[in-house]
Formats: C-alpha cells, sequence, structure tokens
C-alpha cells in the first residue's frame, strides 16, 4: 500500500497545508454537529489558537471519564484532549499521540493556559509524538488506560490493525475505545490510495465496513458496537469524480475490552435496569444504536450486552437480573437467523 513516503505527505498536508477546518474539501473529518449542551461551556475555555488548529467538527467524549485515564490517537493540537482532561477532572490525565510535530508544538504551547482555565494545581494533559499503530514504542503501560478515543484518525494509519490490537493492549480489562472514523461501502482501489489530498480528506484509507469489523475481532474487540453514523458528502467535484461509485460513511463505534465474548448475540433470559445516574443522562442511557435503555424500565438484554455493562465502568448505574444457566437461542432481532427449515423435503442423508 503506502509507507514513509505517504506518511510524510499526510504530515505535510496536516501541517503545512491545512490551517484549520475551513481548509478541508469534504465533510469526512466531521462528527455529529449536534454538540451535546453540557460540553458547549467546556470548549468555550479553550485557548482560540487550539480550536482555529482543529481539522473537522463533532467531538469525541463518551460518558463516566471522571477520574478515568484517556488515551486520545491522532490528537493533533489538543483540541478534544483539552475538554476531556475537564471532564476526568484533576484526578484523571489525558495522554494525546500524534505523528505531525507542528500541530504538537500548538498543543504544548497551551498547557499552563488550560491548567489556570480549569482552575487545577497541575497539569493532567501530556502529549508525545508518534505513530498511533507504534505505540508499544512510546513507553504507555499495558492494561492503564480506562478509555481510549480517536476521531476521524485512524484511517490515515498504513496499519489499522496495528491500531487496534495496541489499543487493545493499553486498556484495562473492562476499558472502552470510543472513536469516530470514516468507512466506505467497498473497499477504495489501490491507485485511489496514495493521492494525498483524498487521504489527507480522510477518504482514500477510509476501511470497507465488513473490513473493520474482522480487523476488530483480530485485535479482540469480539463484538463491536455502532453508536452512530451518517453518510459523507462530497463537494469537491474533481474528488467527487474519482471516488466515483464508492459511498462513504462517517461512523463512531464502541469497542469495549471484555475477554470471551460470543460472536453473535445469545438469549441467557437476561436483563439490565438503568438507575438513571449517569451524568447528564437521566432518562434513558444510549449504548449504541440498538440499545436505548430507558431509566427504571427492566431492559432484556442478550448474554454480551449484560457482560459489557455488568464488566465495564458503567456497572454501579445498574441492576443486573438473571444468570447463565439456561440458553434459549439467539437473541430475538439480532445476531443470525436460524438457517433450517421447518419443512421435510424428502431426503435424508448423514450431510
Amino acid at each position: 500500500m503506502w509507507g514513509v513516503s505517504m506518511r510524510e505527505d499526510v504530515k505535510e498536508y496536516y501541517g503545512r497545508i491545512l490551517t484549520g477546518s475551513v481548509d478541508l474539501q469534504t465533510n469526512a473529518c466531521c462528527t455529529d454537529d449536534d454538540l451535546p449542551s453540557h460540553l458547549k461551556p467546556l470548549l468555550a475555555r479553550l485557548h482560540p489558537e487550539i480550536l482555529s488548529r482543529y481539522y473537522g467538527c463533532g467531538l469525541i467524549a463518551p460518558e463516566l471519564l471522571d477520574g478515568a485515564r484517556v488515551l486520545d490517537l491522532g490528537c493533533g493540537s489538543g483540541r478534544d484532549c483539552y475538554v476531556l482532561a475537564q471532564l476526568v477532572g484533576e484526578s484523571g490525565e489525558v495522554v494525546g499521540v500524534d505523528m505531525t510535530e507542528a500541530q504538537l508544538a500548538v498543543a504544548r504551547q497551551q498547557l499552563e493556559f488550560h491548567r489556570d482555565a480549569f482552575g487545577f494545581s497541575r497539569s493532567n494533559v501530556r502529549f508525545l509524538e508518534g505513530y498511533i499503530e507504534a505505540l508499544d514504542e512510546l513507553e504507555l503501560e499495558p492494561g492503564s488506560f480506562d478509555v481510549i478515543v480517536s476521531n476521524c484518525v485512524i484511517n490515515l494509519s498504513p496499519d489499522k490493525e496495528a491500531v487496534l490490537s495496541q489499543a487493545y493492549r493499553l486498556l484495562k480489562s473492562g476499558g472502552e475505545m470510543y472513536f469516530s472514523d470514516v468507512y466506505a461501502d467497498r473497499r477504495v482501489p489501490a491507485a485511489l490510495q496514495k493521492d494525498q489530498a483524498l487521504y489527507g480528506e480522510c477518504l482514500a484509507g477510509a476501511l470497507y465496513w465488513n473490513d473493520f469489523l474482522a480487523l476488530a475481532g483480530n485485535a479482540g474487540f469480539v463484538d463491536p458496537r455502532l453508536v452512530a453514523d451518517r453518510p459523507i458528502s462530497i463537494d469537491a467535484p474533481e474528488m467527487a469524480e474519482k471516488l466515483a461509485g464508492i459511498r462513504f460513511f462517517s461512523a463512531t463505534y464502541r469497542l469495549f475490552k471484555v475477554a470471551g465474548l460470543e460472536p453473535d448475540c445469545e438469549d441467557y433470559g437476561q436483563a439490565v435496569r438503568y438507575r438513571g445516574t449517569v451524568p447528564n443522562q437521566p432518562d434513558a442511557l444510549v449504548l449504541d444504536r440498538h440499545h436505548r435503555i430507558e431509566t427504571g424500565r427492566v431492559f432484556p438484554v442478550c448474554g454480551n450486552t449484560y457482560r459489557i455493562l455488568r464488566e465495564s465502568r458503567f456497572a454501579p448505574h445498574f441492576d443486573f437480573y438473571g444468570t447463565w444457566e439456561r440458553h434459549f437461542g439467539i437473541f430475538e432481532g439480532c445476531g443470525k437467523a436460524l438457517p433450517f427449515t421447518d419443512e421435510a423435503d424428502g431426503q435424508a442423508g448423514c450431510c
């Protein structure tokens, strides 16, 4: 595919060619524009230079980060890191990793500004220069992070499976990788993958969605959960012509490090009840696109969802019902349908 030369091209694209999100030619690098109201005051505290050097929109900030240790892959000039720093609080820590020296220089210049703006006695943010597919070279302790986030960056990596594997290694048991990225409805042709502008716009490196599911499973994330998605518009005529026939989507996934999850949604007659105690989600907790769990309601779940909630930071906010003593087959509405017919066809055999 591409190696050192394209990696340097991406550095140049984000370090020199782009000066801000206004220079982007597509909306591929944008997450959901509907920023939750509780996050807007946190953005307002950031230094103007940090905001101006951000390439995209939206914000990747999962629930329950107070006191957490968070790793941001592809942190750029640090915008998301400084928002997350406020969510983890002074007792938590945010580590940002990026390969672009120019971006990190901007981020590091404002460490003390933000420490003072947040009212902390010490800075709870640090930035490391490195490659997100080679996190083992950064002396980060395995199993030391509660949450790993990334905002439209993994598509820029030449080795996406390594990124996912490294993330799995660094997460604590029950930890979560929560990230947005760009996906395609088919594999992007190799010739287009070498186009600097298409790569810089987060399109040429987009994974075919089915390949992503396989890579996530290989890395240990057996049951990826899709949180939200939207189609991407390509308004630049030249780019649209090159990419004709390929549809792109921005999607947010959450991947939990819970060992031994099953490949499909299996029904053990289990249920959970949300207590309504997650900050800013008093009425319901949205785990993913298929699980909006209303407060106080006994909510039937598959075995994987039961374990994800019980073995992660969400556990104190739920009541859990049921055991593993009896299996009822595939959970209704999920997984694979029974492939057999109920009608005999008059034939018999050993296979």
